[in-house]
């Protein structure tokens, strides 16, 4: 497998397993002054049909799978490890090698241990000592069956989070009661937020957070990052690859992140610049010796004088808002590999719509992007759709389509869809 170019889908723990219930996640979708629109539930009950889908997803043709293992499966409480939750990822991973499956592992996916977010979260010093120590348990019992780790998803999330998160507190502050309820900044962020709801919610949830995490703002890893906490995901990023390369040094090792497309239109040149250097340049020292770099791209993001310009008027939208744009990803593969070196794995690229058309039209787009970078030899080594499954989008609950696979959530049946088969044929 390993000179073999790596197609297949990707998904995360949280969001298709189901009953993550030591999680951070599980318990905010639980709260009364909630930002979910639903709870996770059994999501689509991929922890017991493990099985069943990683050979729908061979027998299709696909030869590579992305998947995340749940820490507070791992660790539920602090410095005390589950061993018969490890041993069930390693059968997952069995399970993919014995179908001819490349396991792509990333050992943390937005969402954590409760405990740990009791402890300050992502903003605590003692953080990357505890992602180091879970990381050398999984590590220890799985390495050897592993030839790619992500380490963690979407390095960058926080930032870009707490960048919208101002602008739509200046965006309320200005418009008031007139402020447009069709189209938010939710759009500009690559995760599943509900950030009006947010805002609305803030000061209710504060007593409520402080009940349940003992702090009235807890520090979850897709929240709003200070530098000081962003500087943070990188030494735990450090010290999770040290321990890596130290137990099975033959892995490659990487992270992840949520890098857009970045256009300037006139007058928005320099901060344009900075846009992509908050993005992608300014974590280029921590990461520029990695194995490899795991791009995650949806959409474009047009700046102007003033900042990130809504999208234009007549554009084509997904569900989550974005921009229709799928040359986005050949633009920012491009970008990104005249600054880092190493491999290049399309770790996400997908869109959400109930238009499976548009899905094949898009993946088409984008994986001709992708085949243009490889002639012209870029080293870019895989291509994995996000997602496998129609799953659970975080805060906006399963409204959104992204999977190349549908679940009915009453039987758990799979459904295939036609871009399930088109991505098999590229």
């Amino acid at each position: 497998m390993k000179n073999t170019f790596l197609i297949g889908a990707a998904t995360s723990a949280h969001q298709v397993e189901g009953n993550n219930i030591n999680s951070d996640c599980w318990a905010m979708e639980h709260m009364k002054y909630t930002s979910y629109t639903e709870p996770s539930g059994d999501a689509v009950d991929h922890y017991n049909r493990y099985e069943e889908d990683i050979c729908l997803l061979a027998q299709s043709g696909l030869n590579a799978y992305r998947f995340s293992i749940e820490w507070a499966r791992i660790e539920p409480q602090e410095g005390q490890f589950n061993e018969s939750e490890v041993d069930h990822y390693l059968k997952v991973i069995k399970c993919c090698k014995e179908n001819g499956v490349e396991p792509i592992v990333t050992l943390h996916h937005f969402s954590s241990p409760k405990w740990l977010i009791c402890k300050g979260g992502w903003e605590a010093e003692t953080t990357p000592a505890d992602f180091e120590r879970y990381v050398r348990f999984v590590v220890e019992h799985i390495g050897k069956e592993l030839n790619y780790i992500c380490t963690i998803n979407e390095a960058n999330i926080g930032l870009q989070i707490a960048a919208i998160s101002e602008r739509y507190k200046r965006q309320m502050t200005a418009l008031a009661e007139k402020m447009r309820s069709e189209q938010t900044s939710d759009g500009q962020v690559q995760v599943g937020i509900n950030l009006q709801k947010m805002m609305e919610n803030q000061k209710l949830a504060a007593k409520e957070n402080r009940r349940i995490f003992g702090t009235p703002q807890p520090q979850n890893f897709a929240g709003s990052r200070t530098l000081n906490g962003d500087n943070l995901i990188m030494e735990a990023h450090k010290r999770a690859k040290a321990a890596i390369k130290e137990i099975a040094p033959n892995i490659k090792v990487g992270l992840t992140l949520s890098l857009h497309d970045i256009q300037a239109v006139s007058g928005g040149e320099a901060l344009a610049e900075k846009e992509w250097d908050d993005e992608f340049m300014h974590y280029l020292p921590a990461i520029r010796d990695d194995d490899f770099l795991g791009i995650q791209n949806y959409t474009r993001s047009q700046i102007g004088p003033n900042g990130i310009l809504p999208v234009p008027d007549g554009a084509e939208v997904t569900q989550m808002d974005y921009e229709f744009y799928p040359q986005a990803l050949e633009a920012v593969i491009r970008r990104v590999a005249k600054e880092f070196k190493g491999e290049l794995i399309v770790t996400e690229n997908g869109i959400a719509t109930s238009n499976d058309e548009r899905r094949t039209a898009f993946i088409d787009a984008a994986t001709d992007g992708v085949a243009r970078c490889i002639t012209d030899n870029i080293p870019v080594k895989g291509y994995l759709y996000w997602s496998l499954f129609d799953n659970f989008e975080w805060q906006k609950g399963y409204s959104k389509t992204f999977g190349l696979i549908a679940v009915d959530r009453n039987t758990m049946e799979r459904k295939p869809k036609d871009s399930f088969y088109m991505l098999a044929k590229i």
